[in-house]
C-alpha cells in the first residue's frame, strides 16, 4: 500500500526519519559474567568465627544446598565449627498460623538484647508450596525493629517439604550461628499445629503461642505439641480481647494438670501478653530465665542436649539412607516401572516397595555392601 506522503498532492510534506533509539544494552557493560570467588573451607570457617555475616550467610546457603557436590564441603565446615558451638540459649517458638509469631519475635528479640546483651540469631522457617515448591521468605519484613539491629542475624529458610515445622538443615544452621558468636538463637516454626517434635529436639526452651477462642477445653488437653511445651503464652491480650485471653489461660492451666509431669520436673506456665503493644513481654522472659536456672541446677539441661545429639545422629542416618536409595542408578531405572505397575493395579504398593528394596539391597551386597 502506497504511503500518502509519497502522493504528488503532498509533495511539500517533509517526513523526518525520527531519532535513532539507543540500544537497551549498556555499552559500558563488560562482557562475561562476574564470578564470585569461591571460599575455601578454611576461609569460610575463619569468616564465621570472626562473625562475618556475609560468610555466615554463604555457609548457611551451602548447608541448605541439595547439590551433591556441596554436601561434602558443608559437612567439613560444620565439623570445623563444632568446637565453637554449644554456648547459646536456644528458644523454639511455635504456634498456629496467624498467632503473631513474627511480630512477637520482633518484640521478644528487642527485649532480650536490651536485657541480656550479646547477639541474636533468628531462624525463621517459611512453609513451602506443595504445588510450586516455592516459599515467600518474607518473615523478616515483619521484624522491623530487629532488622535494623547490627547484633541480629535473621535468616528465613524454606521448609522444603520437611515435617515438624523446621527446615531440613536447621540443626546445622544453629551450629554455624553459635560458632559466629550468636549466644541466643530463636527458631520460629512454620506453625504446623499439634506436632512439632523436630523443633523441640533442637532447642532448650519450647514456647507455644496460642490465641483465645481457638477451641474448648477438650482442644486444650490434646496431646502432641501441648505436652512438649515448656511455656504457653496467649497473644493479642489487648482491647476487648483481654477477658477472653484470661479465660483461655485458665482453661489451659486446668488442661496442663491432666498431663504427666515432664522429665525436667518443670511445671509449664501460662501467661498472657500483647505482641502488637509489647505488654507482658517481661513476664515471659522472667519465666524463660527461671526455667533455664531450674534445668541447669538439676542437670536436665545437659541431659537434654545429649539426648538431642543422639536424636539427630539417627535422623542423619535416616536421611543418608533415603538419599542413597533414591540416588541409586538401578533404583532410578526401576522406579518408573514400579509406579506403572502400581497404577495399573498389577502390584500393590507394599509389594512394589518390597521389590525395589530387594533390588537395592542385592546390589549393595554385590558391591561389597557399598564399601
Amino acid at each position: 500500500m502506497e504511503h500518502p506522503e509519497n502522493n504528488e498532492a503532498y509533495k511539500g510534506l517533509t517526513v523526518n526519519s525520527g531519532v535513532e533509539q539507543p540500544s537497551i544494552i549498556n555499552p559500558y557493560l563488560k562482557r562475561g559474567r562476574y564470578k564470585r570467588r569461591e571460599l575455601s573451607v578454611a576461609d569460610m570457617v575463619e569468616g564465621i568465627v570472626k562473625g562475618n555475616v556475609t560468610v555466615l550467610s554463604q555457609a548457611v546457603t551451602l548447608v541448605e544446598s541439595v547439590n551433591p557436590d556441596h554436601k561434602a564441603k558443608a559437612q567439613e565446615v560444620i565439623e570445623k565449627c563444632l568446637p565453637y558451638s554449644g554456648k547459646s540459649v536456644r528458644i523454639g517458638i511455635s504456634g498456629v498460623p496467624g498467632a503473631g509469631k513474627s511480630t512477637s519475635i520482633d518484640e521478644f528479640g528487642v527485649h532480650v538484647l536490651d536485657r541480656w546483651g550479646g547477639k541474636l540469631a533468628v531462624l525463621a522457617i517459611d512453609p513451602s508450596s506443595e504445588r510450586s515448591k516455592g516459599s515467600i521468605l518474607g518473615d523478616k519484613t515483619r521484624m522491623e525493629k530487629l532488622a535494623v539491629r547490627p547484633e541480629t542475624f535473621i535468616r528465613p529458610s524454606p521448609s522444603a517439604g520437611s515435617l515438624g515445622g523446621v527446615a531440613r538443615k536447621t540443626r546445622e544452621t544453629i551450629i554455624l550461628c553459635e560458632a559466629a558468636g550468636y549466644d541466643k538463637i530463636f527458631v520460629e516454626t512454620v506453625g504446623v499445629g499439634q506436632s512439632e517434635t523436630a523443633c523441640h529436639s533442637m532447642v532448650d526452651f519450647f514456647l507455644l503461642i496460642q490465641l483465645a477462642g481457638t477451641g474448648d477445653e477438650l482442644q486444650g488437653i490434646k496431646r502432641g505439641i501441648m505436652e512438649i511445651a515448656d511455656g504457653i503464652v496467649i497473644n493479642k491480650c489487648d482491647g476487648e480481647n483481654v477477658d477472653k485471653c484470661h479465660l483461655a489461660a485458665t482453661s489451659f492451666r486446668n488442661a496442663l494438670h491432666f498431663f504427666p509431669p515432664s522429665d525436667s520436673g518443670w511445671q509449664p506456665k501460662v501467661l498472657c501478653y500483647s505482641g502488637f503493644y509489647g505488654t507482658g513481654i517481661k513476664e515471659i522472659w522472667d519465666m524463660v530465665e527461671e526455667y533455664m536456672g531450674f534445668v541447669k541446677d538439676n542437670g536436665y539441661f545437659d541431659y537434654r542436649r545429649n539426648e538431642q545429639s543422639k536424636y539427630w545422629m539417627y535422623e542423619t542416618i535416616n536421611e543418608k539412607l533415603r538419599s542413597s536409595f533414591y540416588n541409586n542408578a538401578e533404583i532410578e531405572h526401576c522406579l518408573a516401572g514400579a509406579e506403572r505397575a502400581v497404577l495399573a493395579g498389577e502390584k500393590t504398593s507394599f509389594m512394589a516397595a518390597k521389590d525395589l528394596l530387594n533390588i537395592y539391597f542385592k546390589e549393595k551386597d554385590g558391591a561389597g555392601r557399598d564399601r
